[in-house]
């Protein structure tokens, strides 16, 4: 299979039972991602369906069992799967989370942060290291959701990526709804966010539903849930955000209650109108 890029268009978080909608007419949907976890068995359909689908789709492949922000060293064993899967399927893109999920052998079902600080960035860069000259090409690393803030941390998080990339060379995906919800949990503007990050540096954006709770103290608590349909507010920060970055690959995440594709597909509607607007305004 030959690799392409990601297109500057609406792509979605692949679920087979969609399969047979999205070939019979996935527009406006250009490309697809797949979480690397879900393929790295031997054969069988969900292997099958990728192969189909990777011969009419840029495909970009999403992993969550790195650890990339880990004490611990990564594990070899997931990291050979995961070679072999980039091996053959040879995709657009690959990325991780910029979160740890395992302890010794025990691998806990979260995506956990990390404190911001120079022996995290160094930790992170040197695994980063690892993945890539195993897979042989550079990865996109994922800015995390936020709940709570680390006291000994003493960098600003988009200054912190900023700096792994440089010393890294890996590229980074922005998650649009991630940044409303570390602001809306945290108490920033995801304005001044947006205004700080590395836009240069982004291979692909992230867009996906969220829920509503309160804290302790009854103030607004975001969850990052990827289980509804995106919020106004965070189209809204898409928008902002393309219109300093340029088009990018959206992706529209969608991994619990998945619904209909009909619902999908207006979902990666509104991404491609968001994306329309920057062609019309240039």
């Amino acid at each position: 299979m030959t690799r392409t890029i990601l297109p500057a268009a609406p792509g979605v978080g692949y679920k087979p039972q969609h399969f047979d909608d999205i070939l019979a007419g996935a527009a406006p949907v250009q490309w697809l991602e797949i979480h690397a976890e879900n393929y790295m068995g031997d054969g069988g359909r969900p292997l099958a369906q990728l192969r189909a689908l990777a011969e009419r789709f840029a495909i970009s492949v999403h992993g969550v069992g790195l650890s990339i922000g880990g004490e611990g060293a990564l594990d070899p064993d997931h990291l050979a799967r995961l070679k072999h899967l980039i091996g053959w399927l040879n995709p657009a893109s690959f990325s991780e989370h910029l979160a740890w999920s395992t302890h010794d052998s025990a691998f806990l079902n979260d995506l956990l942060p990390l404190p911001y600080t120079d022996a995290t960035l160094s930790r992170v860069v040197d695994h980063i290291d690892q993945v890539q000259q195993a897979l042989g090409r550079p990865m996109l690393l994922e800015n995390p959701s936020s709940y709570l803030a680390f006291a000994e941390s003493s960098w600003e998080e988009p200054a912190f990526l900023r700096e792994i990339a440089r010393r890294s060379g890996c590229g980074l995906l922005l998650d649009v709804n991630n940044v409303f919800v570390s602001a809306t949990n945290l108490g920033f503007t995801p304005q001044s966010y947006i205004d700080a990050f590395p836009l240069e540096l982004v291979g692909e954006i992230h867009v996906g539903g969220h829920d509503t709770d309160e804290d302790d103290h009854g103030a607004p608590l975001l969850i990052d849930s990827h289980g509804r349909e995106v919020a106004d507010p965070v189209w809204a920060l898409l928008d902002y955000t393309l219109a300093r970055s340029g088009p990018k690959p959206v992706l529209i995440e969608w991994d619990t209650d998945v619904p209909d594709w009909s619902v999908l597909a207006e979902e990666a509607r509104r991404a491609d109108e968001a994306l329309s607007r920057l062609r019309i305004a240039a």
